[in-house]
């Protein structure tokens, strides 16, 4: 499995209403290369879409690769493999998203929420508690 960065956005990332970024949060995105730049302001608007959202879901991690690697093109992001971390569990999560041409104002977001990941399988995947 590749080296990721992962860049830690959820603290700031709940407070702010969907497409709009928080300029502490947009200052930390602007340092990072485009195409990671891409993947971090869609897993962090997900994660505070989700968050938002009547689902009852309150996540604080969001990873775009976990089951299958995203595909980017230009300014959009497709995600079928991603996951997210809910009161300590794991979730399976699917998502397309376009941003901005700087890939920090997400423009559209649709996901799907899926099945629990059993925990017996999150060492596998590398998710942790």
């Amino acid at each position: 499995m590749p080296k990721r960065i992962v860049l830690l956005l959820s603290a700031f990332s709940l407070a702010v209403p969907a497409y709009a970024v928080d300029p502490a949060i947009k200052k930390q995105l602007e340092k990072l290369d485009p195409a990671t730049r891409l993947e971090q302001s869609c897993d962090t608007e997900a994660m505070s879409r989700i968050n938002s959202d009547s689902t009852g879901y309150k996540p604080d991690k969001v990873i775009a690769y976990t089951f299958k690697d995203p595909v980017p093109s230009d300014d959009k992001l497709e995600a079928p493999g991603a996951v997210f971390r809910s009161k300590g569990d794991w979730y399976h999560l699917s998502y397309t998203c376009i941003t901005g041409p700087q890939h920090i104002n997400v423009r559209d977001l649709q996901y799907k929420i899926g099945d629990k990941v059993p925990r017996e399988k999150w060492p596998k995947y590398y998710l942790y508690d």
